[in-house]
């Protein structure tokens, strides 16, 4: 019995330690598991955290870059020497009235009150040509040569009307009546008179009483006035009916033009107003010196004249040119040379202003009216430096960076 119990004590004892190791064991490792898992969740934190860190460096260096990128792309810094050597002009824009501008075809003419018509005052022939087509002749310089047997006639009427007058006076109220005496000066003054009609001068008349009987007839036509022979479309034995031209004289340093304007345009043109003639690229000032108030029925336009004044003499009689009417636009803005506009990949016009000396960037603008050399700009305040000269090279230049030069 006494062994039973000794045996069960034992087996007893043996229990209680298996049971404790086991325990301890379990405990042991529900406390490494709980350990493992904290150790896990606080690397995982480590990691976000991080990972968070990493991410925005990255966003950080992301948006220097691009903030980099686009202050490159808007613009470019120029040194003051390329600006020079480029020949860059800035100029700050503020609003005021600019010269609007309307263009019409044009004729260059002669000036109408400065011109001669050289014509035979009774049917003539032409004898000698003394001046020709292009010459630069002096008011009495003769002309030309031409016959005519009315001439001589009045010519021979002349001769004998000088006579009696001439015997008349001798003799005076004394020997004579007075209505003989009266009679004989007003037929020499009658005569006298007609061949003054005829284009005769002073110095011709009395030249007659010398004159050779073989040249009875011939009479010579002087310029009236210094001018350039524009036409002498006749040829020598042709005959001339009376009135008829002859030469053309006139004044080439003072022309006129005369330009073609829709009758829809309603101009209200004021004498004197200014315009622009242009001639293969040669600049002319004019004004406008009369408007007509009637349609040309064949070209359907009015005529606007103008005068210019021929400097250098290039220009001639019957040239078509260029003609740009100017008015004064009736309210202030702001406006660029045309050359100051560049337009971008896109067909948006652009321009280069000046943020900071001599860095450059383009900004868009809308173009409005046109002033001749000059455009309406929208899109700018007042007080902008602009890139006025040398636009293109500021575009140029951006775009060797390879960047778009507009923004795009």
């Amino acid at each position: 019995m006494n062994n039973i119990f000794r045996t069960t004590g034992v087996a007893l004892v043996i229990i209680l330690a298996v049971f404790s190791i086991n325990t301890a064991l379990a405990n042991e490792s529900q406390n490494n598991t709980q350990h493992d898992e904290h150790s896990h969740e606080h690397e995982k934190s480590i990691k976000k955290a991080t990972d968070e860190h990493d991410h925005a460096e990255d966003e950080e260096h992301k948006t220097e870059s691009l903030v980099k990128e686009e202050e490159h792309v808007e613009g470019i810094s120029l040194s003051a020497e390329k600006v020079e050597l480029a020949g860059i002009k800035i100029e700050e824009l503020f609003p005021k009235k600019y010269q609007n501008t309307v263009y019409a075809p044009g004729e260059v003419k002669a000036n109408g009150y400065k011109s001669y018509l050289v014509s035979p005052r009774t049917d003539s022939v032409v004898i000698n040509r003394l001046a020709s087509l292009g010459d630069h002749v002096k008011s009495g310089q003769k002309l030309v040569t031409l016959f005519s047997e009315t001439m001589a006639q009045t010519q021979a009427d002349f001769l004998i009307a000088s006579s009696n007058w001439k015997r008349a006076k001798k003799l005076g109220s004394n020997n004579i009546s007075e209505r003989t005496l009266v009679e004989a000066e007003n037929i020499y003054k009658g005569v006298y008179g007609k061949l003054v009609a005829f284009g005769l001068t002073k110095q011709a008349i009395d030249k007659i009483a010398q004159q050779d009987s073989a040249t009875f007839g011939q009479y010579v036509l002087i310029a009236e006035r210094e001018g350039v022979v524009l036409q002498d479309d006749f040829m020598q034995g042709q005959r001339i009916e009376a009135g008829e031209t002859i030469m053309l004289l006139a004044d080439e340093t003072d022309l006129w033009v005369e330009a073609n304007v829709p009758p829809n345009k309603e101009l209200n043109l004021a004498l004197g107003s200014p315009a622009l003639i242009d001639l293969n690229g040669i600049k002319y000032q004019a004004n406008v010196i009369q408007e007509a108030h009637t349609i040309d029925p064949i070209t359907r336009t009015r005529t606007v004249r103008l005068s210019v004044t021929n400097t250098g003499h290039k220009l001639h009689s019957g040239m078509f040119v260029k003609v740009y009417l100017q008015f004064e636009s009736s309210d202030e803005v702001i406006a660029v040379p045309e050359e100051a506009l560049i337009r971008s990949s896109d067909g948006d016009w652009t321009v280069f202003i000046e943020d900071h000396t001599n860095e450059f960037k383009a900004v868009e603008v809308t173009r409005g009216r046109s002033f001749g050399e000059y455009r309406e700009i929208f899109g700018l305040e007042s007080g902008t430096k602009v890139v006025t000269r040398g636009a293109f090279f500021v575009a140029s230049e951006i775009a060797k960076g390879g960047f778009d030069p507009h923004n795009h």
